[in-house]
C-alpha cells in the first residue's frame, strides 16, 4: 500500500480508518466505564452498548442505495462528524439516557464512515484485488481497535472514575477528527461518474437476499463482529468482576487487536493455502471454542493467550465477507448488498449486547461469551456447507465484471 500511485486512495482511506476506529474503540469501554460510575449494571451496559447499533440499524439500506447510484465520498466526513460528536457528547452527559442517545449517534457515524469506504474499495478495486484490498482495509479498523482500548485504559482510572471516563470520551472525538486530513479527493472522477450513469438502476433487496453467497457472508460477519463488540463491551465488565485493573483491560483488548492485524498482513497466503470457505470454517469454529474459553476463571496471562488467538481468528470474518458478498451481489447493487451485511451486523449489535446483558444478570458476568461461541459455532456451519460459494461468486463472475469495467474506460 505505497502512496501515490493507484493506491494512494486506499493507504489515505486506511489512515482514516484507523482514527475514526480508534475513536469508535476509545469511546466503547469508556462508556462502559462511565455508565458504571453513574450507577448503571451490567443490563444497563448492555442496553447502551446494544442503543449504538439502533440507529445505524434503520438508516444502513437507504445509505447503501444512495451510495449505489452517486458517490462514496460525500459519506465519510459525515460519518468522521457523527462520530467525533457522539464521542465529546458522551463525555458532557450526566445521565444514563443521554449517554444512549449520544452512543446512537457515533454509530450513525461509524455506520456512514463504514459504508462509504467499502463501497470506495468495493468500486476502485479490480474482482482479483478485493480479497487483498479489503483485508488492507480492515488493517485500519484494527489499528483503530489497538490503540483505542489502550488510550481508553491509560486515561480511565483512580478515584474518580466519572471524570476519568468523561476525558477519554473527549479525547476520542479529537481522535475522530483526525480522520479528515487523509479525506481529501479520495474517489477517483471515474468512478463517480460511473456510479451517476447507473441511476435509474434498482435491484429489489428480495433479491439481493436470495442470491447465493449473501445470506452467508451476512450471517458470518454478524457473527464475528457481534463477538468483536460485547469483547469491547463487556471484557471491562469482566475485569470488573475479577479485580483486573481497566489499564490491564486496554492492553488484552489491544493484544486482540494486534493478532487481527497480524491476521490481515498474512491473509493472502492463507486464501491460497486453504481457500476461503475452509479458512471461514476453520477459523470460526476456533473461535467459538475461545469465546466459551473466556468464560472460564482463567489467570490473566491465560486470558490473554485466549484473546490473541481469538483476535487472529476473528480477523479473517470480516474482508472475507466483504468480498464474499460484493462478489455475490449484482453489480449495480454492491452497495446496498455492502449496507445490508452492515445491517445484518447491527442487528447483532443491538441484540447480542441486550441479550448478553439479560444473560449475565442471570448467569454471571462470563456466560455472554458462551453465547458467542455457540454464534460462532453457527456461523462455521453456514460456511462449510457453501462450498461452491467462492466458485459461484469470485470465479464464474470475474469475466463478466472485468468487461463492465473496460467499457467504463
Amino acid at each position: 500500500m505505497r502512496p501515490g500511485g493507484n493506491r494512494g486512495w486506499l493507504l489515505r482511506l486506511v489512515i482514516a480508518f484507523s482514527f475514526a476506529q480508534g475513536a469508535v474503540s476509545m469511546a466503547r469501554p469508556a462508556v462502559s466505564y462511565r455508565a458504571l460510575a453513574l450507577g448503571a449494571d451490567e443490563r444497563a451496559v448492555g442496553v447502551i452498548a446494544g442503543v449504538y447499533a439502533l440507529l445505524p440499524l434503520f438508516a444502513a439500506v437507504p445509505l447503501g442505495r444512495r451510495t449505489d447510484h452517486g458517490r462514496c465520498a460525500p459519506l465519510l466526513p459525515v460519518g468522521v462528524v457523527l462520530i467525533s460528536g457522539g464521542c465529546a457528547l458522551s463525555g458532557v452527559a450526566d445521565s444514563l439516557w443521554a449517554m444512549a442517545l449520544w452512543s446512537g449517534v457515533m454509530g450513525l457515524g461509524h455506520l456512514c464512515f463504514v459504508i462509504g469506504s467499502q463501497s470506495l474499495v468495493a468500486r476502485q478495486s479490480a474482482p482479483d484485488e478485493q480479497d487483498r484490498n479489503f483485508g488492507h482495509f480492515t488493517i485500519g479498523a484494527a489499528l483503530g481497535q489497538l490503540v483505542g482500548p489502550v488510550a481508553a485504559g491509560a486515561v480511565i482510572g483512580g478515584d474518580d472514575m466519572t471524570g476519568t471516563s468523561a476525558l477519554a470520551l473527549i479525547v476520542a472525538g479529537a481522535v475522530g477528527a483526525v480522520a479528515f486530513t487523509s479525506l481529501w479527493r479520495i474517489e477517483h472522477r471515474r468512478t463517480a461518474d460511473t456510479s451517476r450513469a447507473r441511476k435509474g438502476d434498482r435491484v429489489p433487496v428480495r433479491r439481493i437476499l436470495r442470491t447465493r453467497g449473501v445470506p452467508a457472508g451476512i450471517l458470518i460477519s454478524l457473527a464475528v463482529l457481534s463477538a468483536t463488540d460485547i469483547l469491547t463491551a463487556y471484557l471491562p465488565v469482566v475485569g470488573e468482576h475479577r479485580g483486573i485493573a481497566p489499564s490491564v483491560i486496554g492492553v488484552l483488548l489491544s493484544l486482540r487487536a494486534a493478532a487481527t492485524i497480524a491476521c490481515r498482513l498474512v491473509l493472502t497466503p492463507l486464501l491460497r493455502l486453504l481457500g476461503r470457505t475452509l479458512l471461514l470454517t476453520v477459523t470460526c469454529l476456533l473461535a467459538a471454542l475461545l469465546c466459551a474459553g473466556i468464560a472460564l476463571p482463567v489467570p490473566v496471562w491465560a486470558l490473554g493467550l485466549l484473546l490473541v488467538l481469538l483476535g487472529f481468528c476473528l480477523g479473517v470474518g470480516q474482508p472475507l465477507s466483504m468480498t464474499t458478498v460484493v462478489q455475490a451481489a449484482p453489480d449495480e447493487a454492491r452497495s446496498t448488498a455492502l449496507a445490508l451485511r452492515l445491517t445484518g451486523n447491527r442487528l447483532g449489535q443491538v441484540a447480542a449486547p441486550a441479550a448478553a446483558g439479560l444473560i449475565a444478570g442471570v448467569a454471571g458476568v462470563a456466560a455472554p461469551f458462551v453465547m458467542l461461541g455457540v454464534l460462532l459455532l453457527l456461523s462455521s456451519g453456514v460456511a462449510v456447507r457453501s462450498p461452491g460459494e467462492r466458485k459461484d461468486t469470485g470465479e464464474a463472475r470475474r469475466p463478466r465484471v472485468r468487461l463492465r469495467r473496460k467499457s467504463d474506460i
